[in-house]
């Protein structure tokens, strides 16, 4: 079992910068891909961003390209989320996910294993 926890969400004003972070522990798979995605309130959940294990492939969603950049270290077997420029409608519950596949799916039936969130509110 894959347990991830995710962390450095909070109230931020529009403008400004977060940077998230996901520890994975338990039967981690190196090769694992993982990606953020994110759920505002009376929304469906939504694909962010996705990295393969090698870093060697990137997907992001069209409303975050140019702002956020996800990234990982797999000898912390750790992924984080810089996000910057935020804006009030990034506003939601951010998850972590892993795919130990490795695919770098946008999709998020494509992921095995879900952390328990971290809020993010941008304020206008």
């Amino acid at each position: 079992q894959v347990q991830l926890v995710e962390s450095g969400g909070g109230l931020v004003q529009a403008g400004g910068s977060l940077r998230l972070s996901c520890a994975a522990s338990g039967r981690t798979f190196s090769s694992a891909a993982k990606a953020w995605f994110r759920q505002a309130p009376g929304k469906e959940r939504e694909f962010v961003a996705a990295i393969n294990w090698r870093s060697s492939r990137i997907a992001y969603a069209d409303s975050v390209k140019g702002r956020f950049t996800i990234s990982r270290d797999n000898a912390k077997n750790a992924v984080y989320l810089q996000m910057n420029s935020l804006k009030p409608e990034d506003t939601a519950v951010y998850y972590c996910a892993a795919d130990q596949n490795g695919r770098v799916g946008t999709s998020s039936h494509e992921y095995d294993y879900w952390g328990q969130g971290t809020q993010v509110t941008v304020s206008s």
